[in-house]
């Protein structure tokens, strides 16, 4: 079987792997173009383009993947299946008509719940106990093309986005064969989604991991681990940023306080903040400009003291 892949971020690299590994003909990898990145604004390579280069793989990098010139390219390659992981960018009616056997994306969530860019984080923002991998056939739309296989794996009560980031990728790669063969032996029965269970989650932003001291500190603690390891939930104390890797929930009552202020503060008990209904055992936390530390360094390092206030 002919097939064109895309993808660009380390959530695709599995599955790419997992094709050259079983021998399917890869004809082509599209994937994201070069970015200026880090410090020094050093070019970054696409992951993916990293691993098509190892294999000796053809790729393209285009910027806008529906254009005349990559359309007569992906037309002459004549690929049997086009498949899509993570890879950022829409394909419109010109390109998803070209396979004979249909364009077939990887999505991170129990579809049709979580479509767009973010449902891994999602999950663990809404305190979800599972989620997993969705494959489809692709349509003009948001991830609401009809479904061929989806297989379900629990999240861990700490697991973070980064952690569940790596085993869905893992798990992605084996369901994504499953529904190649599938394909192949033409068995692969697509599934219309039920719109009325849809639900979107928009692509992370900076801004959204501020920590929000006034909710549940269940939701609080949600968060942290979906902001883990990017962009990384923060809050601010005498307008210095904090980054807050990693909490806990205190299980003692809540106490007549206001949001975000420190309860405890101590190297044996480290720092323990309220939240708008119940409080939170800070485990691991980043002054502005410095290193991850665990909360009990940060109190013998930095001031911090009991009656303190984080804030926005």
């Amino acid at each position: 079987m002919n097939i064109v892949f895309m993808g660009t971020p380390e959530f695709s690299v599995p599955c790419l792997r997992e094709l050259i590994a079983k021998g399917y003909n890869i004809s082509c990898v599209v994937t994201q173009p070069d970015k200026k990145g880090g410090r020094g604004r050093k070019i970054i390579q696409p992951p993916i383009k990293k691993l098509a280069e190892k294999y000796g793989l053809r790729i393209i990098q285009p910027k806008r993947v529906s254009d005349a010139e990559v359309e007569q390219t992906l037309l002459q390659l004549s690929p049997d299946l086009i498949v899509t992981v993570a890879y950022g960018q829409i394909l419109k009616e010109n390109i998803l008509n070209i396979p004979k056997k249909g364009c077939v994306n990887v999505h991170a969530s129990l579809l049709p719940r979580y479509r767009g860019a973010a449902p891994i984080q999602a999950a663990i923002i809404n305190g979800d106990r599972h989620t997993g991998i969705t494959t489809m056939f692709m349509d003009q739309g948001l991830d609401t093309g009809d479904i061929i296989l989806q297989k379900s794996i629990c999240i861990g009560e700490n697991e973070t986005a980064g952690e569940l980031h790596d085993r869905l990728s893992v798990l992605g790669a084996q369901v994504l064969i499953d529904t190649i063969e599938l394909i192949r032996e033409g068995n692969a029965k697509g599934v219309k989604q039920k719109e009325n269970n849809a639900s979107y989650f928009p692509m992370i932003k900076k801004h959204m991991a501020l920590i929000d001291w006034t909710k549940k500190a269940v939701d609080i603690k949600n968060m942290v681990r979906a902001f883990n390891p990017w962009p990384g939930a923060y809050t601010y104390k005498n307008g210095k940023r904090l980054k807050i890797w990693a909490v806990g929930i205190a299980q003692n009552g809540t106490e007549n306080v206001r949001a975000g202020e420190v309860l405890e503060a101590s190297v044996e008990k480290g720092i323990i903040v309220s939240a708008g209904r119940g409080k939170i055992i800070i485990k691991e936390i980043q002054p502005e400009n410095s290193i991850k530390m665990d909360s009990s360094e940060f109190v013998k390092g930095y001031s911090i003291k009991k009656g303190d206030v984080f804030s926005v």
